[in-house]
């Protein structure tokens, strides 16, 4: 039996093992890297051996040092989680061969098939060989060999981008996985991200626990997900299901696996096999009623399943809630998070409150998953979960995710428009700014006015000039007068209570309540409707702020991988041609010229760390020149 895991994993998958841990009397050992010291999966844990240093590849993808923490802290057995090291054979070795149980799959089946390019060659599929292809193959797809999450993918469109796209993508693959071995395949446009969850044992028995539908991604990263993929001809499932058995089969798999395919035009194109446990596992153990964790361990501890899984009952979406900016390039964001709450729904988070989202790892914050008898009832409870929620500190997708839940391109299936180009058709749509954002702005306002009030001693009543603030794009001009509230550009409105957290407000006779609170020179207006985040502006702009015509600043914390060849100060540029890579969040981002011009100044340098907004270069556009 085992009495303690290592978990060798952080953020939100750490402390989902934690959870079942617990329900199981496991006692638990997190990890933790500098970064991560104060981090909800070490506070979670009951014991933490540190591992020095920051960046993925000293700390969490350094094997030798996860297994000496485990002996350290007399830990009998080591959960990989996913990412890092779960799909690392070698890793899987030195654990058992240090007298560690290993939960997940065997060694070998783990070399068969996480590896990509070894799984299409066993599945019958072998990569295209780079040195062959031409144009009659395009488009093509990097993949990294050895992990999944986006990471070391591009889609090729010339030939001529070949060379640069694979250094891009070898580059963020060893960063992510410690193997910068990569592979092309075509890629198929226009098709349905569909994977299968397996659980076998030692004694021959292979659960199939359905399909899930992962087919609204960004970067080829997952966003929503759901269970059972609707839609599917009967004949299609089966496909799936038989094709998921065999890659078990062959490889002697034990534990809990993925094998994932793309659906077009009727047809099924094997991609891969995860060989370990998947983000999107919620929304299986929803509709199956059990705890994929759990059964993990017993599989691990020798036991045997039952003959045949559990009936499914209903139907579960997961939304990932990321740290991002969709409307700025999916730009990862850093710093605080100041609020996190989510009512209604399972929530699988790895920020609380007061914790900061770093620049070193993943920028997923947490994971809803709703669960209900169909799947508009599913929808519509998580959508209203979210637009409920209350998450203040840096940008995130939330907004994205009510409105891709409420699209009819997801809400209705047989509208044929559930694919992997769900972003690429709607996202201007979907991340347009929300509506209401004048209201919220003059909400603040009078929240100020009462925090204010309750300072100097009261609400000033009396006909004066117009008391102005800046929230954001907003100007807010209004007074309180014996007579009530005056406020340019809102007629119909009446404040009907003021606090220095809440303000209800009677706009054309429909009261509306509003939650305010400020955090870092950023106000968070919540109402029934959605959140505004509004910076809070000062009356006079400090003159150091300004920055100089064609400035390019750092759009988020990171490192400067390396600068384009051929770039130099002096040097002329084309618009949007790429100047340099910064590295943040385990993703590699491009910084483009903005405008044709010459390339006055160039500070980045590789290696070096920059904080966001740092000047990283300048270009003087065609037009400033003349």
């Amino acid at each position: 039996m085992i009495k303690s895991v290592l978990v060798a994993n952080r953020g939100e998958i750490a402390c989902r093992v934690f959870r079942t841990c617990r329900e199981l009397g496991i006692a638990t050992v997190a990890v933790f890297s500098d970064a991560d010291a104060g981090a909800l999966h070490v506070r979670e844990a009951d014991t933490a051996v540190r591992l020095p240093g920051a960046a993925p590849g000293e700390t969490y993808l350094r094997g030798d040092l996860v297994v000496e923490a485990a002996l350290a802290a007399g830990a009998d057995a080591v959960h990989p989680g996913y990412g890092f090291l779960s799909e690392n054979a070698g890793f899987a070795r030195a654990v058992t061969g240090a007298g560690l149980t290993w939960i997940g799959p065997p060694p070998d089946a783990i070399e068969a098939m996480a590896s990509k390019t070894r799984a299409k060659e066993l599945m019958g599929l072998p990569p295209l060989r780079l040195d062959e292809v031409g144009e009659d193959d395009l488009p093509l797809l990097i993949k990294a060999s050895a992990g999944g999450g986006g990471r070391g993918m591009r889609i090729i469109r010339q030939l001529a981008d070949i060379k640069s796209q694979l250094l891009s993508a070898r580059a963020e693959a060893l960063s992510a996985f410690g193997d910068d071995d990569v592979f092309v395949e075509p890629y198929i446009e226009g098709g349905r991200h569909v994977e299968v969850q397996i659980l076998a044992d030692a004694h021959g028995t292979v659960w199939v626990l359905g399909t899930r539908d992962c087919s609204l991604q960004r970067r080829h990263q997952k966003v929503i997900e759901e269970a059972p993929a609707p839609g599917l001809a009967p004949e299609t499932a089966a496909e799936l299901h038989t094709l998921a058995v065999r890659a078990a089969k062959a490889t002697d798999y034990r534990g809990a696996g993925t094998v994932e395919f793309l659906v077009a035009d009727g047809a099924v194109h094997f991609l891969e096999m995860n060989t370990r446990l998947q983000v999107e596992h919620p929304v299986t153990e929803a509709v199956f009623g059990i705890d994929l964790v759990a059964l993990q361990f017993r599989v691990a501890e020798g036991e045997a399943l039952a003959p045949a899984p559990p009936e499914p009952h209903g139907h579960a979406i997961e939304a990932r809630l990321y740290a991002e900016d969709p409307a700025d390039g999916w730009a990862p964001g850093t710093g605080t998070v100041h609020h996190l709450a989510v009512d209604g729904v399972r929530l699988d988070r790895g920020y609380a409150d007061g914790d900061t989202v770093s620049v070193h790892y993943d920028a997923m914050l947490a994971k809803a998953v709703a669960h209900a008898p169909t799947r508009a009832g599913a929808a519509r409870l998580l959508a209203r979960a979210l637009e409920r929620a209350r998450v203040h500190g840096p940008a995130t997708n939330r907004d994205l995710l009510v409105r891709s839940l409420r699209h009819p391109d997801f809400a209705d299936v047989g509208a044929a428009r559930l694919d992997t180009g769900f972003y690429d058709r709607n996202l201007a749509e979907l991340t347009a700014p929300p509506p209401g954002a004048h209201h919220a702005a003059l909400a603040a306002a009078l929240a100020d006015a009462s925090a204010r009030a309750g300072r100097f001693g009261g609400w000033r009543n009396v006909p004066s000039q117009p008391q102005v603030k800046r929230y954001g794009d907003h100007e807010v001009r209004y007074r309180l007068t014996r007579h009530g509230l005056e406020a340019d550009g809102h007629p119909g409105v009446r404040l009907v209570a003021a606090e220095p957290g809440r303000v209800r407000l009677d706009i054309a006779g429909v009261v509306r309540e509003f939650a305010v609170a400020c955090h870092d020179g950023t106000v968070y207006v919540d109402s029934a409707s959605g959140c505004h985040a509004l910076a809070v502006h000062p009356r006079f702009t400090d003159p150091s702020d300004l920055v100089a015509p064609g400035s390019l600043l750092a759009p988020m914390p990171g490192v400067v991988v390396r600068v384009a060849d051929g770039v130099e100060e002096g040097c002329r540029v084309v618009a949007g041609q790429p100047l340099l890579w910064l590295e943040a969040m385990k993703m590699e981002h491009r910084v483009t010229a903005p405008a044709a011009g010459t390339l006055t100044a160039l500070h980045a340098v590789p290696g070096r760390q920059v904080e966001v907004g740092a000047l990283l270069a300048v270009v003087a556009s065609e037009d400033e020149a003349v």
